[in-house]
């Protein structure tokens, strides 16, 4: 039986890089994916691309994953909030010696990176095709068998396995959820004038509409669009041209980026909101999707799950430096609760700007534009959005300013 000190039930953004940070401070890992690596690393597997706000990008750094993401990412310089094409726009940009706002990554740059770093890490045993055919939770210690035959022992057993995480349901652990009438369009495309490194979130009764800055290729000018529609009309829309397409993206866009070309693969997803009651059982935590998930609408998915991870990580390694057994309830419940308050509030906040704005009518809309300027005129006020956007509110763990526990 192969012994390590977490197990680690999914190998996606999260799983991996929990594993890697896990390496960093000497605490071993196996984690188990069913997923196929080149399936989930080619071009076309689903065209997502995520913002990576500055303070999970700075624990990217310091566990050593981001030389790998050399050339292939996108500082973002400014992000601009309006409600539909009318005045009133909300800007925040960096002060002018500061970290950018965040950087954009294709999804699979990430994976790549991610996969590489676990495949690199002394302290990880990273198995991709394979899953846990059975789990035993004990107060004495977790135990595992896996598809390929082996068996692991852990101190503590950690779902990363997205939304629909069974190692959550088995342990009982409750969920709120519901769902969005909103369908999420991803994809990407060419335009004629430079982005700037702007981050566009437009706003229309029928759901927001964000364009995010790309690398520029040899084709020219490119972003990645995530474009929600009304969940009844997310079949029509992917069934348009192409051109047919791009023409619609451009009328809500006004033109501002010139024409658009070189649509990329399209994919749509059905949104909606959970949040787990509680992210800890015996001798288990949860990370990333698998305790909340939450709407697209200020990109902070991913970035809530590396938050998830660097909190971890300062527990378990204090624990171990401590001599705790890392499956122990204590540090179970500081993880708990260090990172209720925060999801908490990002899940509140991304849920209700989403009610918000899709009140339809000019007096909904001439409110949210008040709204916005006046935020836009307070800068106290825009520091608060910035320091919550970059992941730098509250009790921040050690990892998310860049240094090793």
């Amino acid at each position: 039986m192969q012994r390590a000190d977490v197990l680690i039930l999914g190998g996606g953004l999260v799983g991996s890089a929990l594993g890697v940070a896990l390496s960093a401070h000497g605490l071993t890992s196996v984690i188990v994916d069913i997923a196929d690596r080149d399936t989930i690393l080619a071009a076309g597997f689903d065209g997502r691309a995520s913002a990576i706000a500055s303070a999970p990008y700075r624990m990217l750094e310091a566990i050593g994953v981001t030389g790998r993401l050399a050339g292939v990412g996108c500082p973002i310089e400014g992000i601009r909030v309006s409600d539909g094409l009318e005045p009133g726009a909300l800007d925040f940009a960096p002060d002018a010696d500061g970290d950018p706002l965040g950087t954009m990554f294709e999804n699979r740059h990430l994976r790549r990176a991610l996969l590489d770093a676990a495949d690199a890490a002394p302290n990880v045993d990273l198995r991709m095709r394979t899953r846990a055919v059975a789990v035993d939770r004990t107060p004495h210690g977790v135990t595992a068998t896996l598809s390929d035959g082996t068996e692991v022992a852990a101190a503590l057993l950690i779902a990363a396995e997205g939304r629909n995480s069974p190692t959550r349901d088995a342990a009982g652990l409750r969920v709120a959820r519901w769902t969005y009438d909103h369908a999420a369009m991803v994809s990407s495309f060419h335009h004629e004038h430079s982005h700037e490194n702007i981050a566009y979130e437009i706003f229309y009764p029928a759901g927001p509409f964000a364009l995010l800055p790309l690398n520029d290729d040899a084709d020219g000018h490119r972003s990645a669009i995530v474009w929600s529609v009304r969940a009844a009309d997310g079949p029509g829309m992917l069934k348009l041209s192409d051109r047919a397409w791009l023409y619609e993206a451009e009328k809500r866009m006004g033109g501002f980026l010139g024409t658009l070309s070189g649509l990329g693969r399209r994919s749509s997803y059905p949104l909606g909101f959970h949040h787990a009651a509680k992210i800890t059982g015996t001798r288990l935590a949860l990370v990333g999707d698998a305790a909340h998930g939450i709407h697209p609408i200020a990109g902070q998915g991913v970035n809530v799950g590396f938050r998830d991870v660097a909190t971890l990580v300062e527990v378990l390694v204090e624990g171990r430096r401590t001599g705790m057994d890392l499956g122990d309830a204590q540090l179970l419940a500081r993880y708990e609760r260090w990172r209720s308050l925060d999801t908490f509030m990002v899940a509140a906040a991304t849920d209700g700007l989403t009610r918000l704005f899709g009140i339809p009518g000019r007096t909904a809309s001439a409110v949210r534009r008040l709204g916005l300027s006046t935020v836009q005129k307070l800068p106290p006020l825009k520091d608060r959005f910035m320091a919550e956007a970059r992941g730098e509110s509250g009790q921040v763990p050690r990892l998310l300013s860049g240094f090793l526990v």
